[in-house]
């Protein structure tokens, strides 16, 4: 299982926050933070259940510890509250998961909580509903975090959502201020294997970055023209890079003021490579075009010089495909955030479907996967629910702010571990 190479890969380093086990929890109620938003289908049923999977190593070695385990988290955006987006569907895929009973609990603070709790058993588990029915929750909100505190009465606070601790919420900050607040399993597995490949990787290091907007990004970007050995550039983020180089990218989605950034971005990369930062920075030759979104349009490759004025960049070509893997295929490590083309349409899917298939394939890279859409498009394309990856983030933006050195809210409230 490619999860033991993780664990492997980041032997002789250690987290700097206090983990569950430096702290004496058993048989202790301890309220559980994860991170449940998981895509929802058309019908409304759970899509794809990566992040609930992410969360049973915590859950199970708290139970086998005999601690009542009380999990908070949101789902979606609702404003108040909204059925559609209750996690009593999630409390059943967990139940499925773990194969045992799960208590579902139609509230996150009050006494119904106060009442579930206290008369649920040692090692046992408890769901309450979605934080953000509240709209204290993304306000940080002291007393809404106490509430939920004194609800619970527990006696410790897991943080186990890395996809959340991006974000200073009451349930990633404000709720440290009144317990004892330490890392799950997840948080601190997500937090070694992105940063010991950031600070530390087995080279060469190949970042593959796609996705819509370079602004989004850039701090990433200024981050891997520092570290990788080579960059490739994909998605409408490579639509720009090639129009801030003077090509004229037709009806493509480019963003045209971000030539200050890339200015930047271009002198430190110059500064590195010298003239050669063409093949350290390596973009698209060839695209694949259409005029418009229509699912049943024709796929074209053209040469990255010959659009015309309606073509529409909406994937990497053949060539720039090949190119990719050439690159690829010497690497040791590979780091790839946001999708090479419009992926949710098959017909542009080639270029992503490609470099998934070159990391599945050679299982000697360390091949970690950013969140957000380009987990779900591994995920999907996987079939093997992301096994076939090192490691599959379980966070968009927090793999993101992770990746460019920032520092996350929802991590640096919790314990330091001992000197």
């Amino acid at each position: 299982m490619r999860y033991n190479e993780v664990m492997t890969y980041r032997v002789g380093t250690s987290f700097f926050k206090r983990t569950i086990r430096d702290v004496p929890l058993d048989t202790q109620t301890v309220l559980m933070r994860a991170d449940y938003n998981v895509p929802l289908g058309p019908d409304g049923q759970i899509s794809d259940d990566l992040r609930i999977r992410a969360s049973l190593p915590t859950i199970r070695y708290l139970l086998e510890r005999g601690c009542k385990v009380v999990i908070i988290s949101h789902l979606g955006r609702p404003v108040g509250r909204d059925s559609s987006l209750s996690l009593e569907p999630v409390a059943a895929r967990l139940a499925k998961l773990l194969r045992r009973d799960v208590r579902f609990v139609n509230d996150c603070i009050g006494d119904r909580v106060y009442q579930a709790v206290k008369r649920a058993p040692k090692a046992s588990v408890l769901v309450l509903e979605n934080l953000r029915f509240y709209a204290q929750e993304e306000a940080d909100d002291p007393q809404f975090a106490r509430q939920i505190t004194e609800a619970t009465k527990a006696r410790y606070f897991v943080q186990d959502g890395f996809g959340v601790v991006h974000r200073a919420h009451a349930s990633t900050h404000a709720i440290t201020l009144y317990i004892p607040s330490v890392a799950g399993f997840l948080l601190e597995k997500e937090y070694m294997t992105i940063t010991t490949a950031m600070q530390a990787p087995k080279r060469p290091l190949v970042a593959v970055l796609g996705g819509a907007k370079v602004s989004d990004k850039i701090g990433v970007i200024e981050r891997f023209v520092s570290i990788a050995d080579t960059i490739i550039m994909g998605g409408a983020m490579a639509n720009t890079l090639l129009a801030y180089k003077g090509l004229s990218m037709g009806a493509s989605k480019v963003e045209s003021d971000q030539n200050t950034l890339l200015d930047r971005v271009y002198a430190a990369a110059r500064k590195k490579v010298g003239d050669r930062v063409d093949d350290f920075i390596v973009l698209p030759t060839d695209v694949a075009v259409a005029t418009s979104l229509d699912p049943h349009m024709e796929r074209r490759i053209v040469d990255v010089q010959e659009l015309h004025p309606a073509d529409s960049a909406l994937d990497i070509g053949d060539a720039s495909i090949e190119q990719m893997v050439s690159v690829i295929n010497t690497a040791q490590t590979v780091i790839w955030n946001g999708t090479l083309g419009y992926a949710e349409m098959p017909t542009f899917a080639h270029g992503s479907a490609r470099l998934a298939l070159e990391l599945a394939e050679h299982p000697r890279i360390m091949s970690i996967i950013g969140g957000g859409d380009t987990a779900d498009f591994v995920l999907k394309w996987d079939g093997h629910h992301g096994e076939s990856f090192s490691h599959v983030s379980t966070g968009g933006g927090a793999s993101l702010e992770l990746m460019a050195g920032a520092k996350l809210p929802g991590i640096e409230s919790l314990l330091d571990a001992p000197r």
